[in-house]
């Protein structure tokens, strides 16, 4: 019998915040599956079950998730991901593979599910939710994303100026997600608008690594990619 495969969601970035049903696969599983940086620091979802996992009682299984849109290299380097997480599931061994917030909103662990359920067909898994970086920065700003009939959009945001002001437009609440790589276009769509006494943004929210930032602080700056904001009217 072949192992299950678990996507495990590891919660926003602060260990506490992992939940019980989480703790619990990473403890039973023998492998535990983690997104893996070529070279340099540890991915930041290991980081976060750091204190939860011994790695000289488990196989830590470190996945290269090659970061281009080349259709070969994305084909080859997914190929031999699901390979290797197979060849561990096919031993009959169970698969805890940890992603940062929840498996099933704008994670790794999407596109690891459909490979793998094309490749070997009918194989087990199961997903445990997690505590998004959504709800982490809700939390850690005090700041209610939704109220009564309020509207409110999960947006990754992207360098197309009608899009993003149409989106904080049509909502009372929208939450850029990826917003580093755009963000002299959004103060410039929250200063047009008159909302930038509306808007928070933070980095790598309830980790130790965290980053609050005021719109002053942004002008010129340079957020790292684990950056959202959060526009509320």
């Amino acid at each position: 019998m072949t192992g299950t495969l678990y996507g495990v969601g590891a919660g926003p970035g602060d260990p506490e915040l992992i939940t019980v049903k989480a703790f619990r696969a990473l403890q039973e599983s023998p492998v535990v599956a983690y997104p893996k940086k070529r070279k340099g620091s540890k991915s930041y979802a290991r980081k976060i079950i750091d204190a939860y996992v011994d790695p000289a009682e488990k196989e830590m299984l470190g996945l290269v998730f090659p970061m281009t849109k080349d259709p070969a290299i994305l084909e080859r380097e997914w190929n031999a991901t699901a390979e290797a997480v197979w060849e561990k599931l096919s031993e009959g061994k169970d698969v805890a593979f940890i992603t940062e917030g929840d498996p099933l909103l704008y994670s790794t662990f999407i596109h690891m599910m459909k490979v793998m359920k094309e490749r070997y067909g009918d194989i087990r898994m199961k997903v445990i939710p997690g505590i998004s970086s959504i709800n982490g920065a809700a939390a850690r700003l005090s700041l209610p994303l939704a109220d009564g009939d309020d509207l409110v959009a999960i947006v990754p945001a992207k360098d197309d100026y009608e899009a993003m002001k149409r989106a904080i437009e049509e909502h009372d609440c929208v939450v850029f997600i990826k917003v580093a790589k755009v963000i002299d276009l959004m103060l410039r769509i929250l200063k047009e608008l008159n909302l930038t006494d509306k808007a928070k943004v933070v980095s790598k929210v309830t980790s130790e690594e965290e980053i609050v930032w005021s719109i002053e602080e942004l002008e010129g700056a340079e957020p790292e990619y684990l950056t959202l904001m959060v526009v509320r009217k």
